[in-house]
């Protein structure tokens, strides 16, 4: 069964326990290691830029290497964090819109309501929340694809396709680096 906004088939949208043991924990478990190995990646990579400025040598390419994971880390941990935060409020807040989604429907089809709780007000979705989810899932592939898409891959891809062909413009000696 799928989502009943997008339609799409997704685990944890109609069982709190699933959405928690399959998304919350395994996505704060991954995204905390990976923030560690981003960390320890910067560490090591401001010793090796201090280093070469000792040797006087230059570091302005690793300067820009640095400055582009750190943007492109930024660019996917953001989403990913925005996206953890519309799964828990899901996990919070689905059990109180599971009871109102009840009292609507007996109130509509005449069957028995579930007993309700004085003084309790109602509990609805904020369905901005969800699309915020929505773009938040596709923007973490829209940056890995942004990362894969460089002068370098074009050429890459280009050079395959023209060997496949037969039609390899390259000569023999010359290296692409």
């Amino acid at each position: 069964m799928g989502d009943v906004l997008s339609g799409v088939c997704f685990v944890g949208h109609l069982d709190t326990h699933s959405l928690a043991v399959f998304l919350l924990i395994p996505l704060c478990i991954y995204l905390s290691i990976g923030a560690l190995f981003l960390l320890a990646g910067f560490v090591s990579l401001f010793r090796i830029r201090t280093v070469m400025k000792i040797d006087g040598k230059r570091t302005d390419k690793l300067e820009r290497l640095m400055l582009r994971i750190g943007f492109f880390s930024g660019l996917f941990i953001l989403p990913a964090l925005g996206f953890l935060g519309c799964l828990y409020y899901e996990y919070y807040n689905f059990d109180d819109w599971m009871i109102q989604w009840n009292r609507d429907m007996c109130k509509i089809f005449s069957i028995p309501c579930p007993n309700i709780k004085p003084n309790t007000a109602e509990s609805r979705p904020i369905f901005q929340i969800f699309m915020f989810k929505y773009v938040c899932s596709m923007l973490v592939g829209v940056t890995s694809s942004v990362w894969l898409y460089s002068g370098k891959t074009v050429v890459s891809w280009r050079m395959f396709i023209e060997r496949l062909q037969g039609t390899n413009s390259r000569t023999r000696g010359q290296a692409y680096v």
